[in-house]
């Protein structure tokens, strides 16, 4: 049978005048809690939720993130209290009644924890990337991180198609160290969509900003190890275009 509002507060509220709840989480939302993870089916939990623990937790997490200004770059407050309700959700099975430890507490550690987690998460992200367009500029200029098809002599789809193939071969028989194979696999995957990826300048210059980034996200290596782990797939791709060429 589904528990209604008198299961939980005829065991916190005397007959009688109704009181005055002052604070949106206190005795009622505290037993609620504990109903909820006793609860067997999840019809039961729903309706406990629903009833009593939804509103309160909504304003839970709104007086948090106002109160400590825990906002997230590129997130609206509706998304950013969303996803901390979502994540608050699969947290609330672990809360234990025995320890004798309020559920508000539990629940507004939890939720201050996540935000301030995410936070962090999305500096170190903006900070990669700023960290990734100080050097953009300089790597433009070095000859060793810029790639051009020679299309002079060979046309350029030949010249992938190639290059994929050699790629494909040079994965699977060489003995290539841990950086090598990530740079390998990300450059197959690179070159069999390089139409999206090519400028539309005359020379076929690929777009470097995009690569280099995409690279770093496929790999998680840094610009040093890609530049080292590149040697092998540069001097493969001259040989292929000379080998064309003549």
């Amino acid at each position: 049978m589904l528990l209604s509002s008198t299961t939980i507060t005829s065991t916190t509220v005397k007959r009688g005048r109704k009181p005055t709840q002052t604070n949106y989480f206190d005795v009622v939302e505290e037993n609620a809690v504990r109903m909820y993870l006793t609860a067997t089916t999840f019809e039961e939990k729903n309706k406990i939720y629903n009833e009593f623990l939804r509103h309160p937790l909504d304003k839970m997490i709104s007086s948090i993130i106002r109160r400590y200004k825990l906002y997230r770059k590129d997130m609206d407050f509706t998304d950013i209290h969303t996803d901390t309700h979502s994540f608050l959700m699969t947290k609330v099975d672990k809360f234990k009644p025995e320890k004798n430890k309020k559920a508000y507490s539990y629940f507004g550690t939890i939720c201050k924890n996540y935000l301030m987690g995410q936070i962090i998460k999305d500096q170190k992200e903006t900070n990669r990337k700023i960290s990734y367009e100080d050097i953009s500029s300089q790597l433009e200029l070095r000859p060793d991180m810029i790639y051009y098809i020679e299309n002079e002599k060979t046309d350029a789809d030949a010249v992938i198609l190639q290059f994929i193939k050699q790629l494909k071969q040079t994965l699977d028989s060489e003995n290539l160290n841990s950086n090598e194979r990530k740079l390998g696999i990300a450059l197959m995957e690179l070159f069999e969509n390089y139409k999206t990826i090519f400028m539309g300048t005359d020379n076929n210059k690929f777009n470097k900003n995009i690569i280099l980034l995409s690279i770093r996200e496929m790999t998680n290596l840094s610009t040093k190890e890609i530049r080292s782990a590149m040697k092998k797939y540069k001097k493969l791709y001259y040989t292929l275009v000379n080998d064309m060429i003549d």
